[in-house]
């Protein structure tokens, strides 16, 4: 597995210039490089081959006429999904059987896994262009601000991630994989597993100076806001950067009161494993799409397009960059909304927002809730969970601060609980307190209220 610098320059130069043509030349890329994308795609995957064998030639084909794909039929189909026959699943599985190999390339390629939340973990497969179109990409779409910022805080101190270190996922790999290509960037990170107790992060975290930047999942962040509030952590970063769930208004605002030693605002990467550089955060706050590399559909329950301005039931992710692993018309779970207007920063590219990720609503028969109608914090508890255990049922876990009178705050979170049921017309939900303790996803992420959808009978 080799670097190009110089096709990253491509990708980099490339990108300046679609940008600069408007919305002419974005589609106009775009649709070459779909065409591109799905012609090898049925000449060297057996499995898009058969899948796309009723379809007319690919010259004419709309993206429209491409069958919607998901995670489990083709993770069913690994072997055959993949356009290069070296690498198969049971090798790819048994690199990842050691944590020495994290980060470390297998051929042509590496891999890493997905935190399974809801089902079964795919195994994403990253060639050298990928890592090309990553890095070349994401600095053509920088806004100057950004880019100064950058280099700003390149050298100013240690930069900090905080993710999950249980298995080969990117958040934890992706650094050490840079590091193994000599891939020419100055930044290091310190890595610190988000599944370990809270009481060692934060000490960890206390004793890194000066800081630089943390990058850290949202539910995370929510969790160091509130040890920064009551004083436990002393963490001064001149930068944040979150990924891989929701990043709501509310906790931008908590967390830039509660860090006044940032000098730029909290970024939001909406990413995941299977695309990297799926969208990027311009100076007005919004996210965009990189269209001529990646596609994003907003879709209805039938996968049919929603207007801009609704909120989509899921989304439809093809990255025209990834040639090895094809992902065409990839259902994400993720609920969008694309704005209606252009936006204030200027840029030709979509913009959109993300209201859900993944199914974590809430489901009791006809109600449907946002894990944000229940406020799970409590003073006396580091994190507390709820579990959609049956459709209306659910069980609550807390992870104290101290062992006095655990049974008071489990029956007080449950007492809130169970007030916003009755306010949405559910008073026969039954909550009950576990003594277990809270759960983290195989990647690390905590989340406040898992639903059924998210309960992973088997790991993502």
């Amino acid at each position: 597995m080799k670097f190009s610098v110089v096709k990253t320059l491509g990708y980099f130069l490339g990108g300046i210039w679609t940008a600069r043509g408007g919305r002419k030349r974005i589609e106009a890329r775009q649709r070459k490089n779909l065409r591109r994308l799905v012609k090898t795609a049925r000449e060297k995957s057996p499995y898009f081959k058969e899948l796309y064998a009723h379809l007319p030639d690919t010259g004419v084909l709309k993206l429209s006429d491409l069958p919607v794909t998901s995670k489990s039929e083709l993770m069913a189909h690994f072997d055959d999904w993949l356009t290069d026959r070296s690498l198969t699943l049971a090798q790819a599985r048994q690199h990842m059987e050691s944590m020495d190999n994290l980060g470390v390339p297998i051929g042509q390629y590496a891999v890493f896994r997905t935190s399974g939340t809801s089902g079964e973990p795919a195994v994403i497969v990253l060639s050298a262009s990928m890592l090309e179109f990553i890095f070349g990409l994401a600095l053509a779409r920088m806004s100057r601000r950004q880019f100064q910022f950058a280099k700003k805080i390149e050298r100013s101190g240690t930069n900090v991630i905080v993710t999950g270190g249980n298995g080969h996922f990117v958040g934890a790999g992706f650094d050490l994989l840079r590091q193994n290509l000599k891939i020419p960037l100055k930044r290091e990170f310190q890595f610190i597993p988000a599944e370990q107790a809270i009481e060692e992060t934060i000490k960890q975290l206390n004793e890194i100076t000066p800081m630089a930047s943390i990058v850290t999942y949202p539910s995370m962040l929510t969790i160091l806001t509130r040890e920064q509030e009551l004083g436990r952590l002393h963490m001064e970063p001149a930068a944040i950067k979150v990924a891989g769930e929701t990043f709501t208004p509310e906790l931008r605002k908590r967390a830039q009161k509660a860090f006044p030693s940032l000098q730029f605002d909290i970024l939001d990467a909406y990413g995941c494993t299977e695309c990297l550089f799926m969208a990027f955060e311009c100076d007005c706050g919004r996210q965009h799409v990189p269209e001529d590399w990646v596609i994003l559909e907003a879709v209805d329950e039938n996968h049919q397009p929603v207007a801009d301005g609704t909120l989509s039931a899921t989304a439809l992710l093809t990255v025209l960059a990834n040639e090895a692993q094809p992902l065409i018309r990839y259902e994400l779970g993720d609920r969008l909304r694309f704005y209606p207007d252009p936006c204030p920063c200027g840029s030709p590219f979509r913009s959109f927002e993300v209201e859900g990720r993944q199914a974590t609503v809430v489901r009791v028969g006809e109600v449907t809730l946002s894990p944000l109608a229940f406020d799970l914090e409590h003073e006396r508890a580091r994190r507390v969970q709820m579990i959609q255990t049956s459709e209306n049922v659910f069980e609550v876990r807390a992870e104290l601060l101290t062992e006095e009178n655990p049974e008071e705050v489990l029956e007080q979170v449950i007492e809130s609980v169970g007030e916003v049921f009755t306010k949405n017309g559910l008073p026969g939900v039954k909550i009950h307190k576990s003594d277990a303790p809270p759960q983290l996803t195989a990647s690390g992420k905590f989340h406040e209220v898992i639903s059924r959808p998210l309960i992973p009978a088997r790991e993502r």
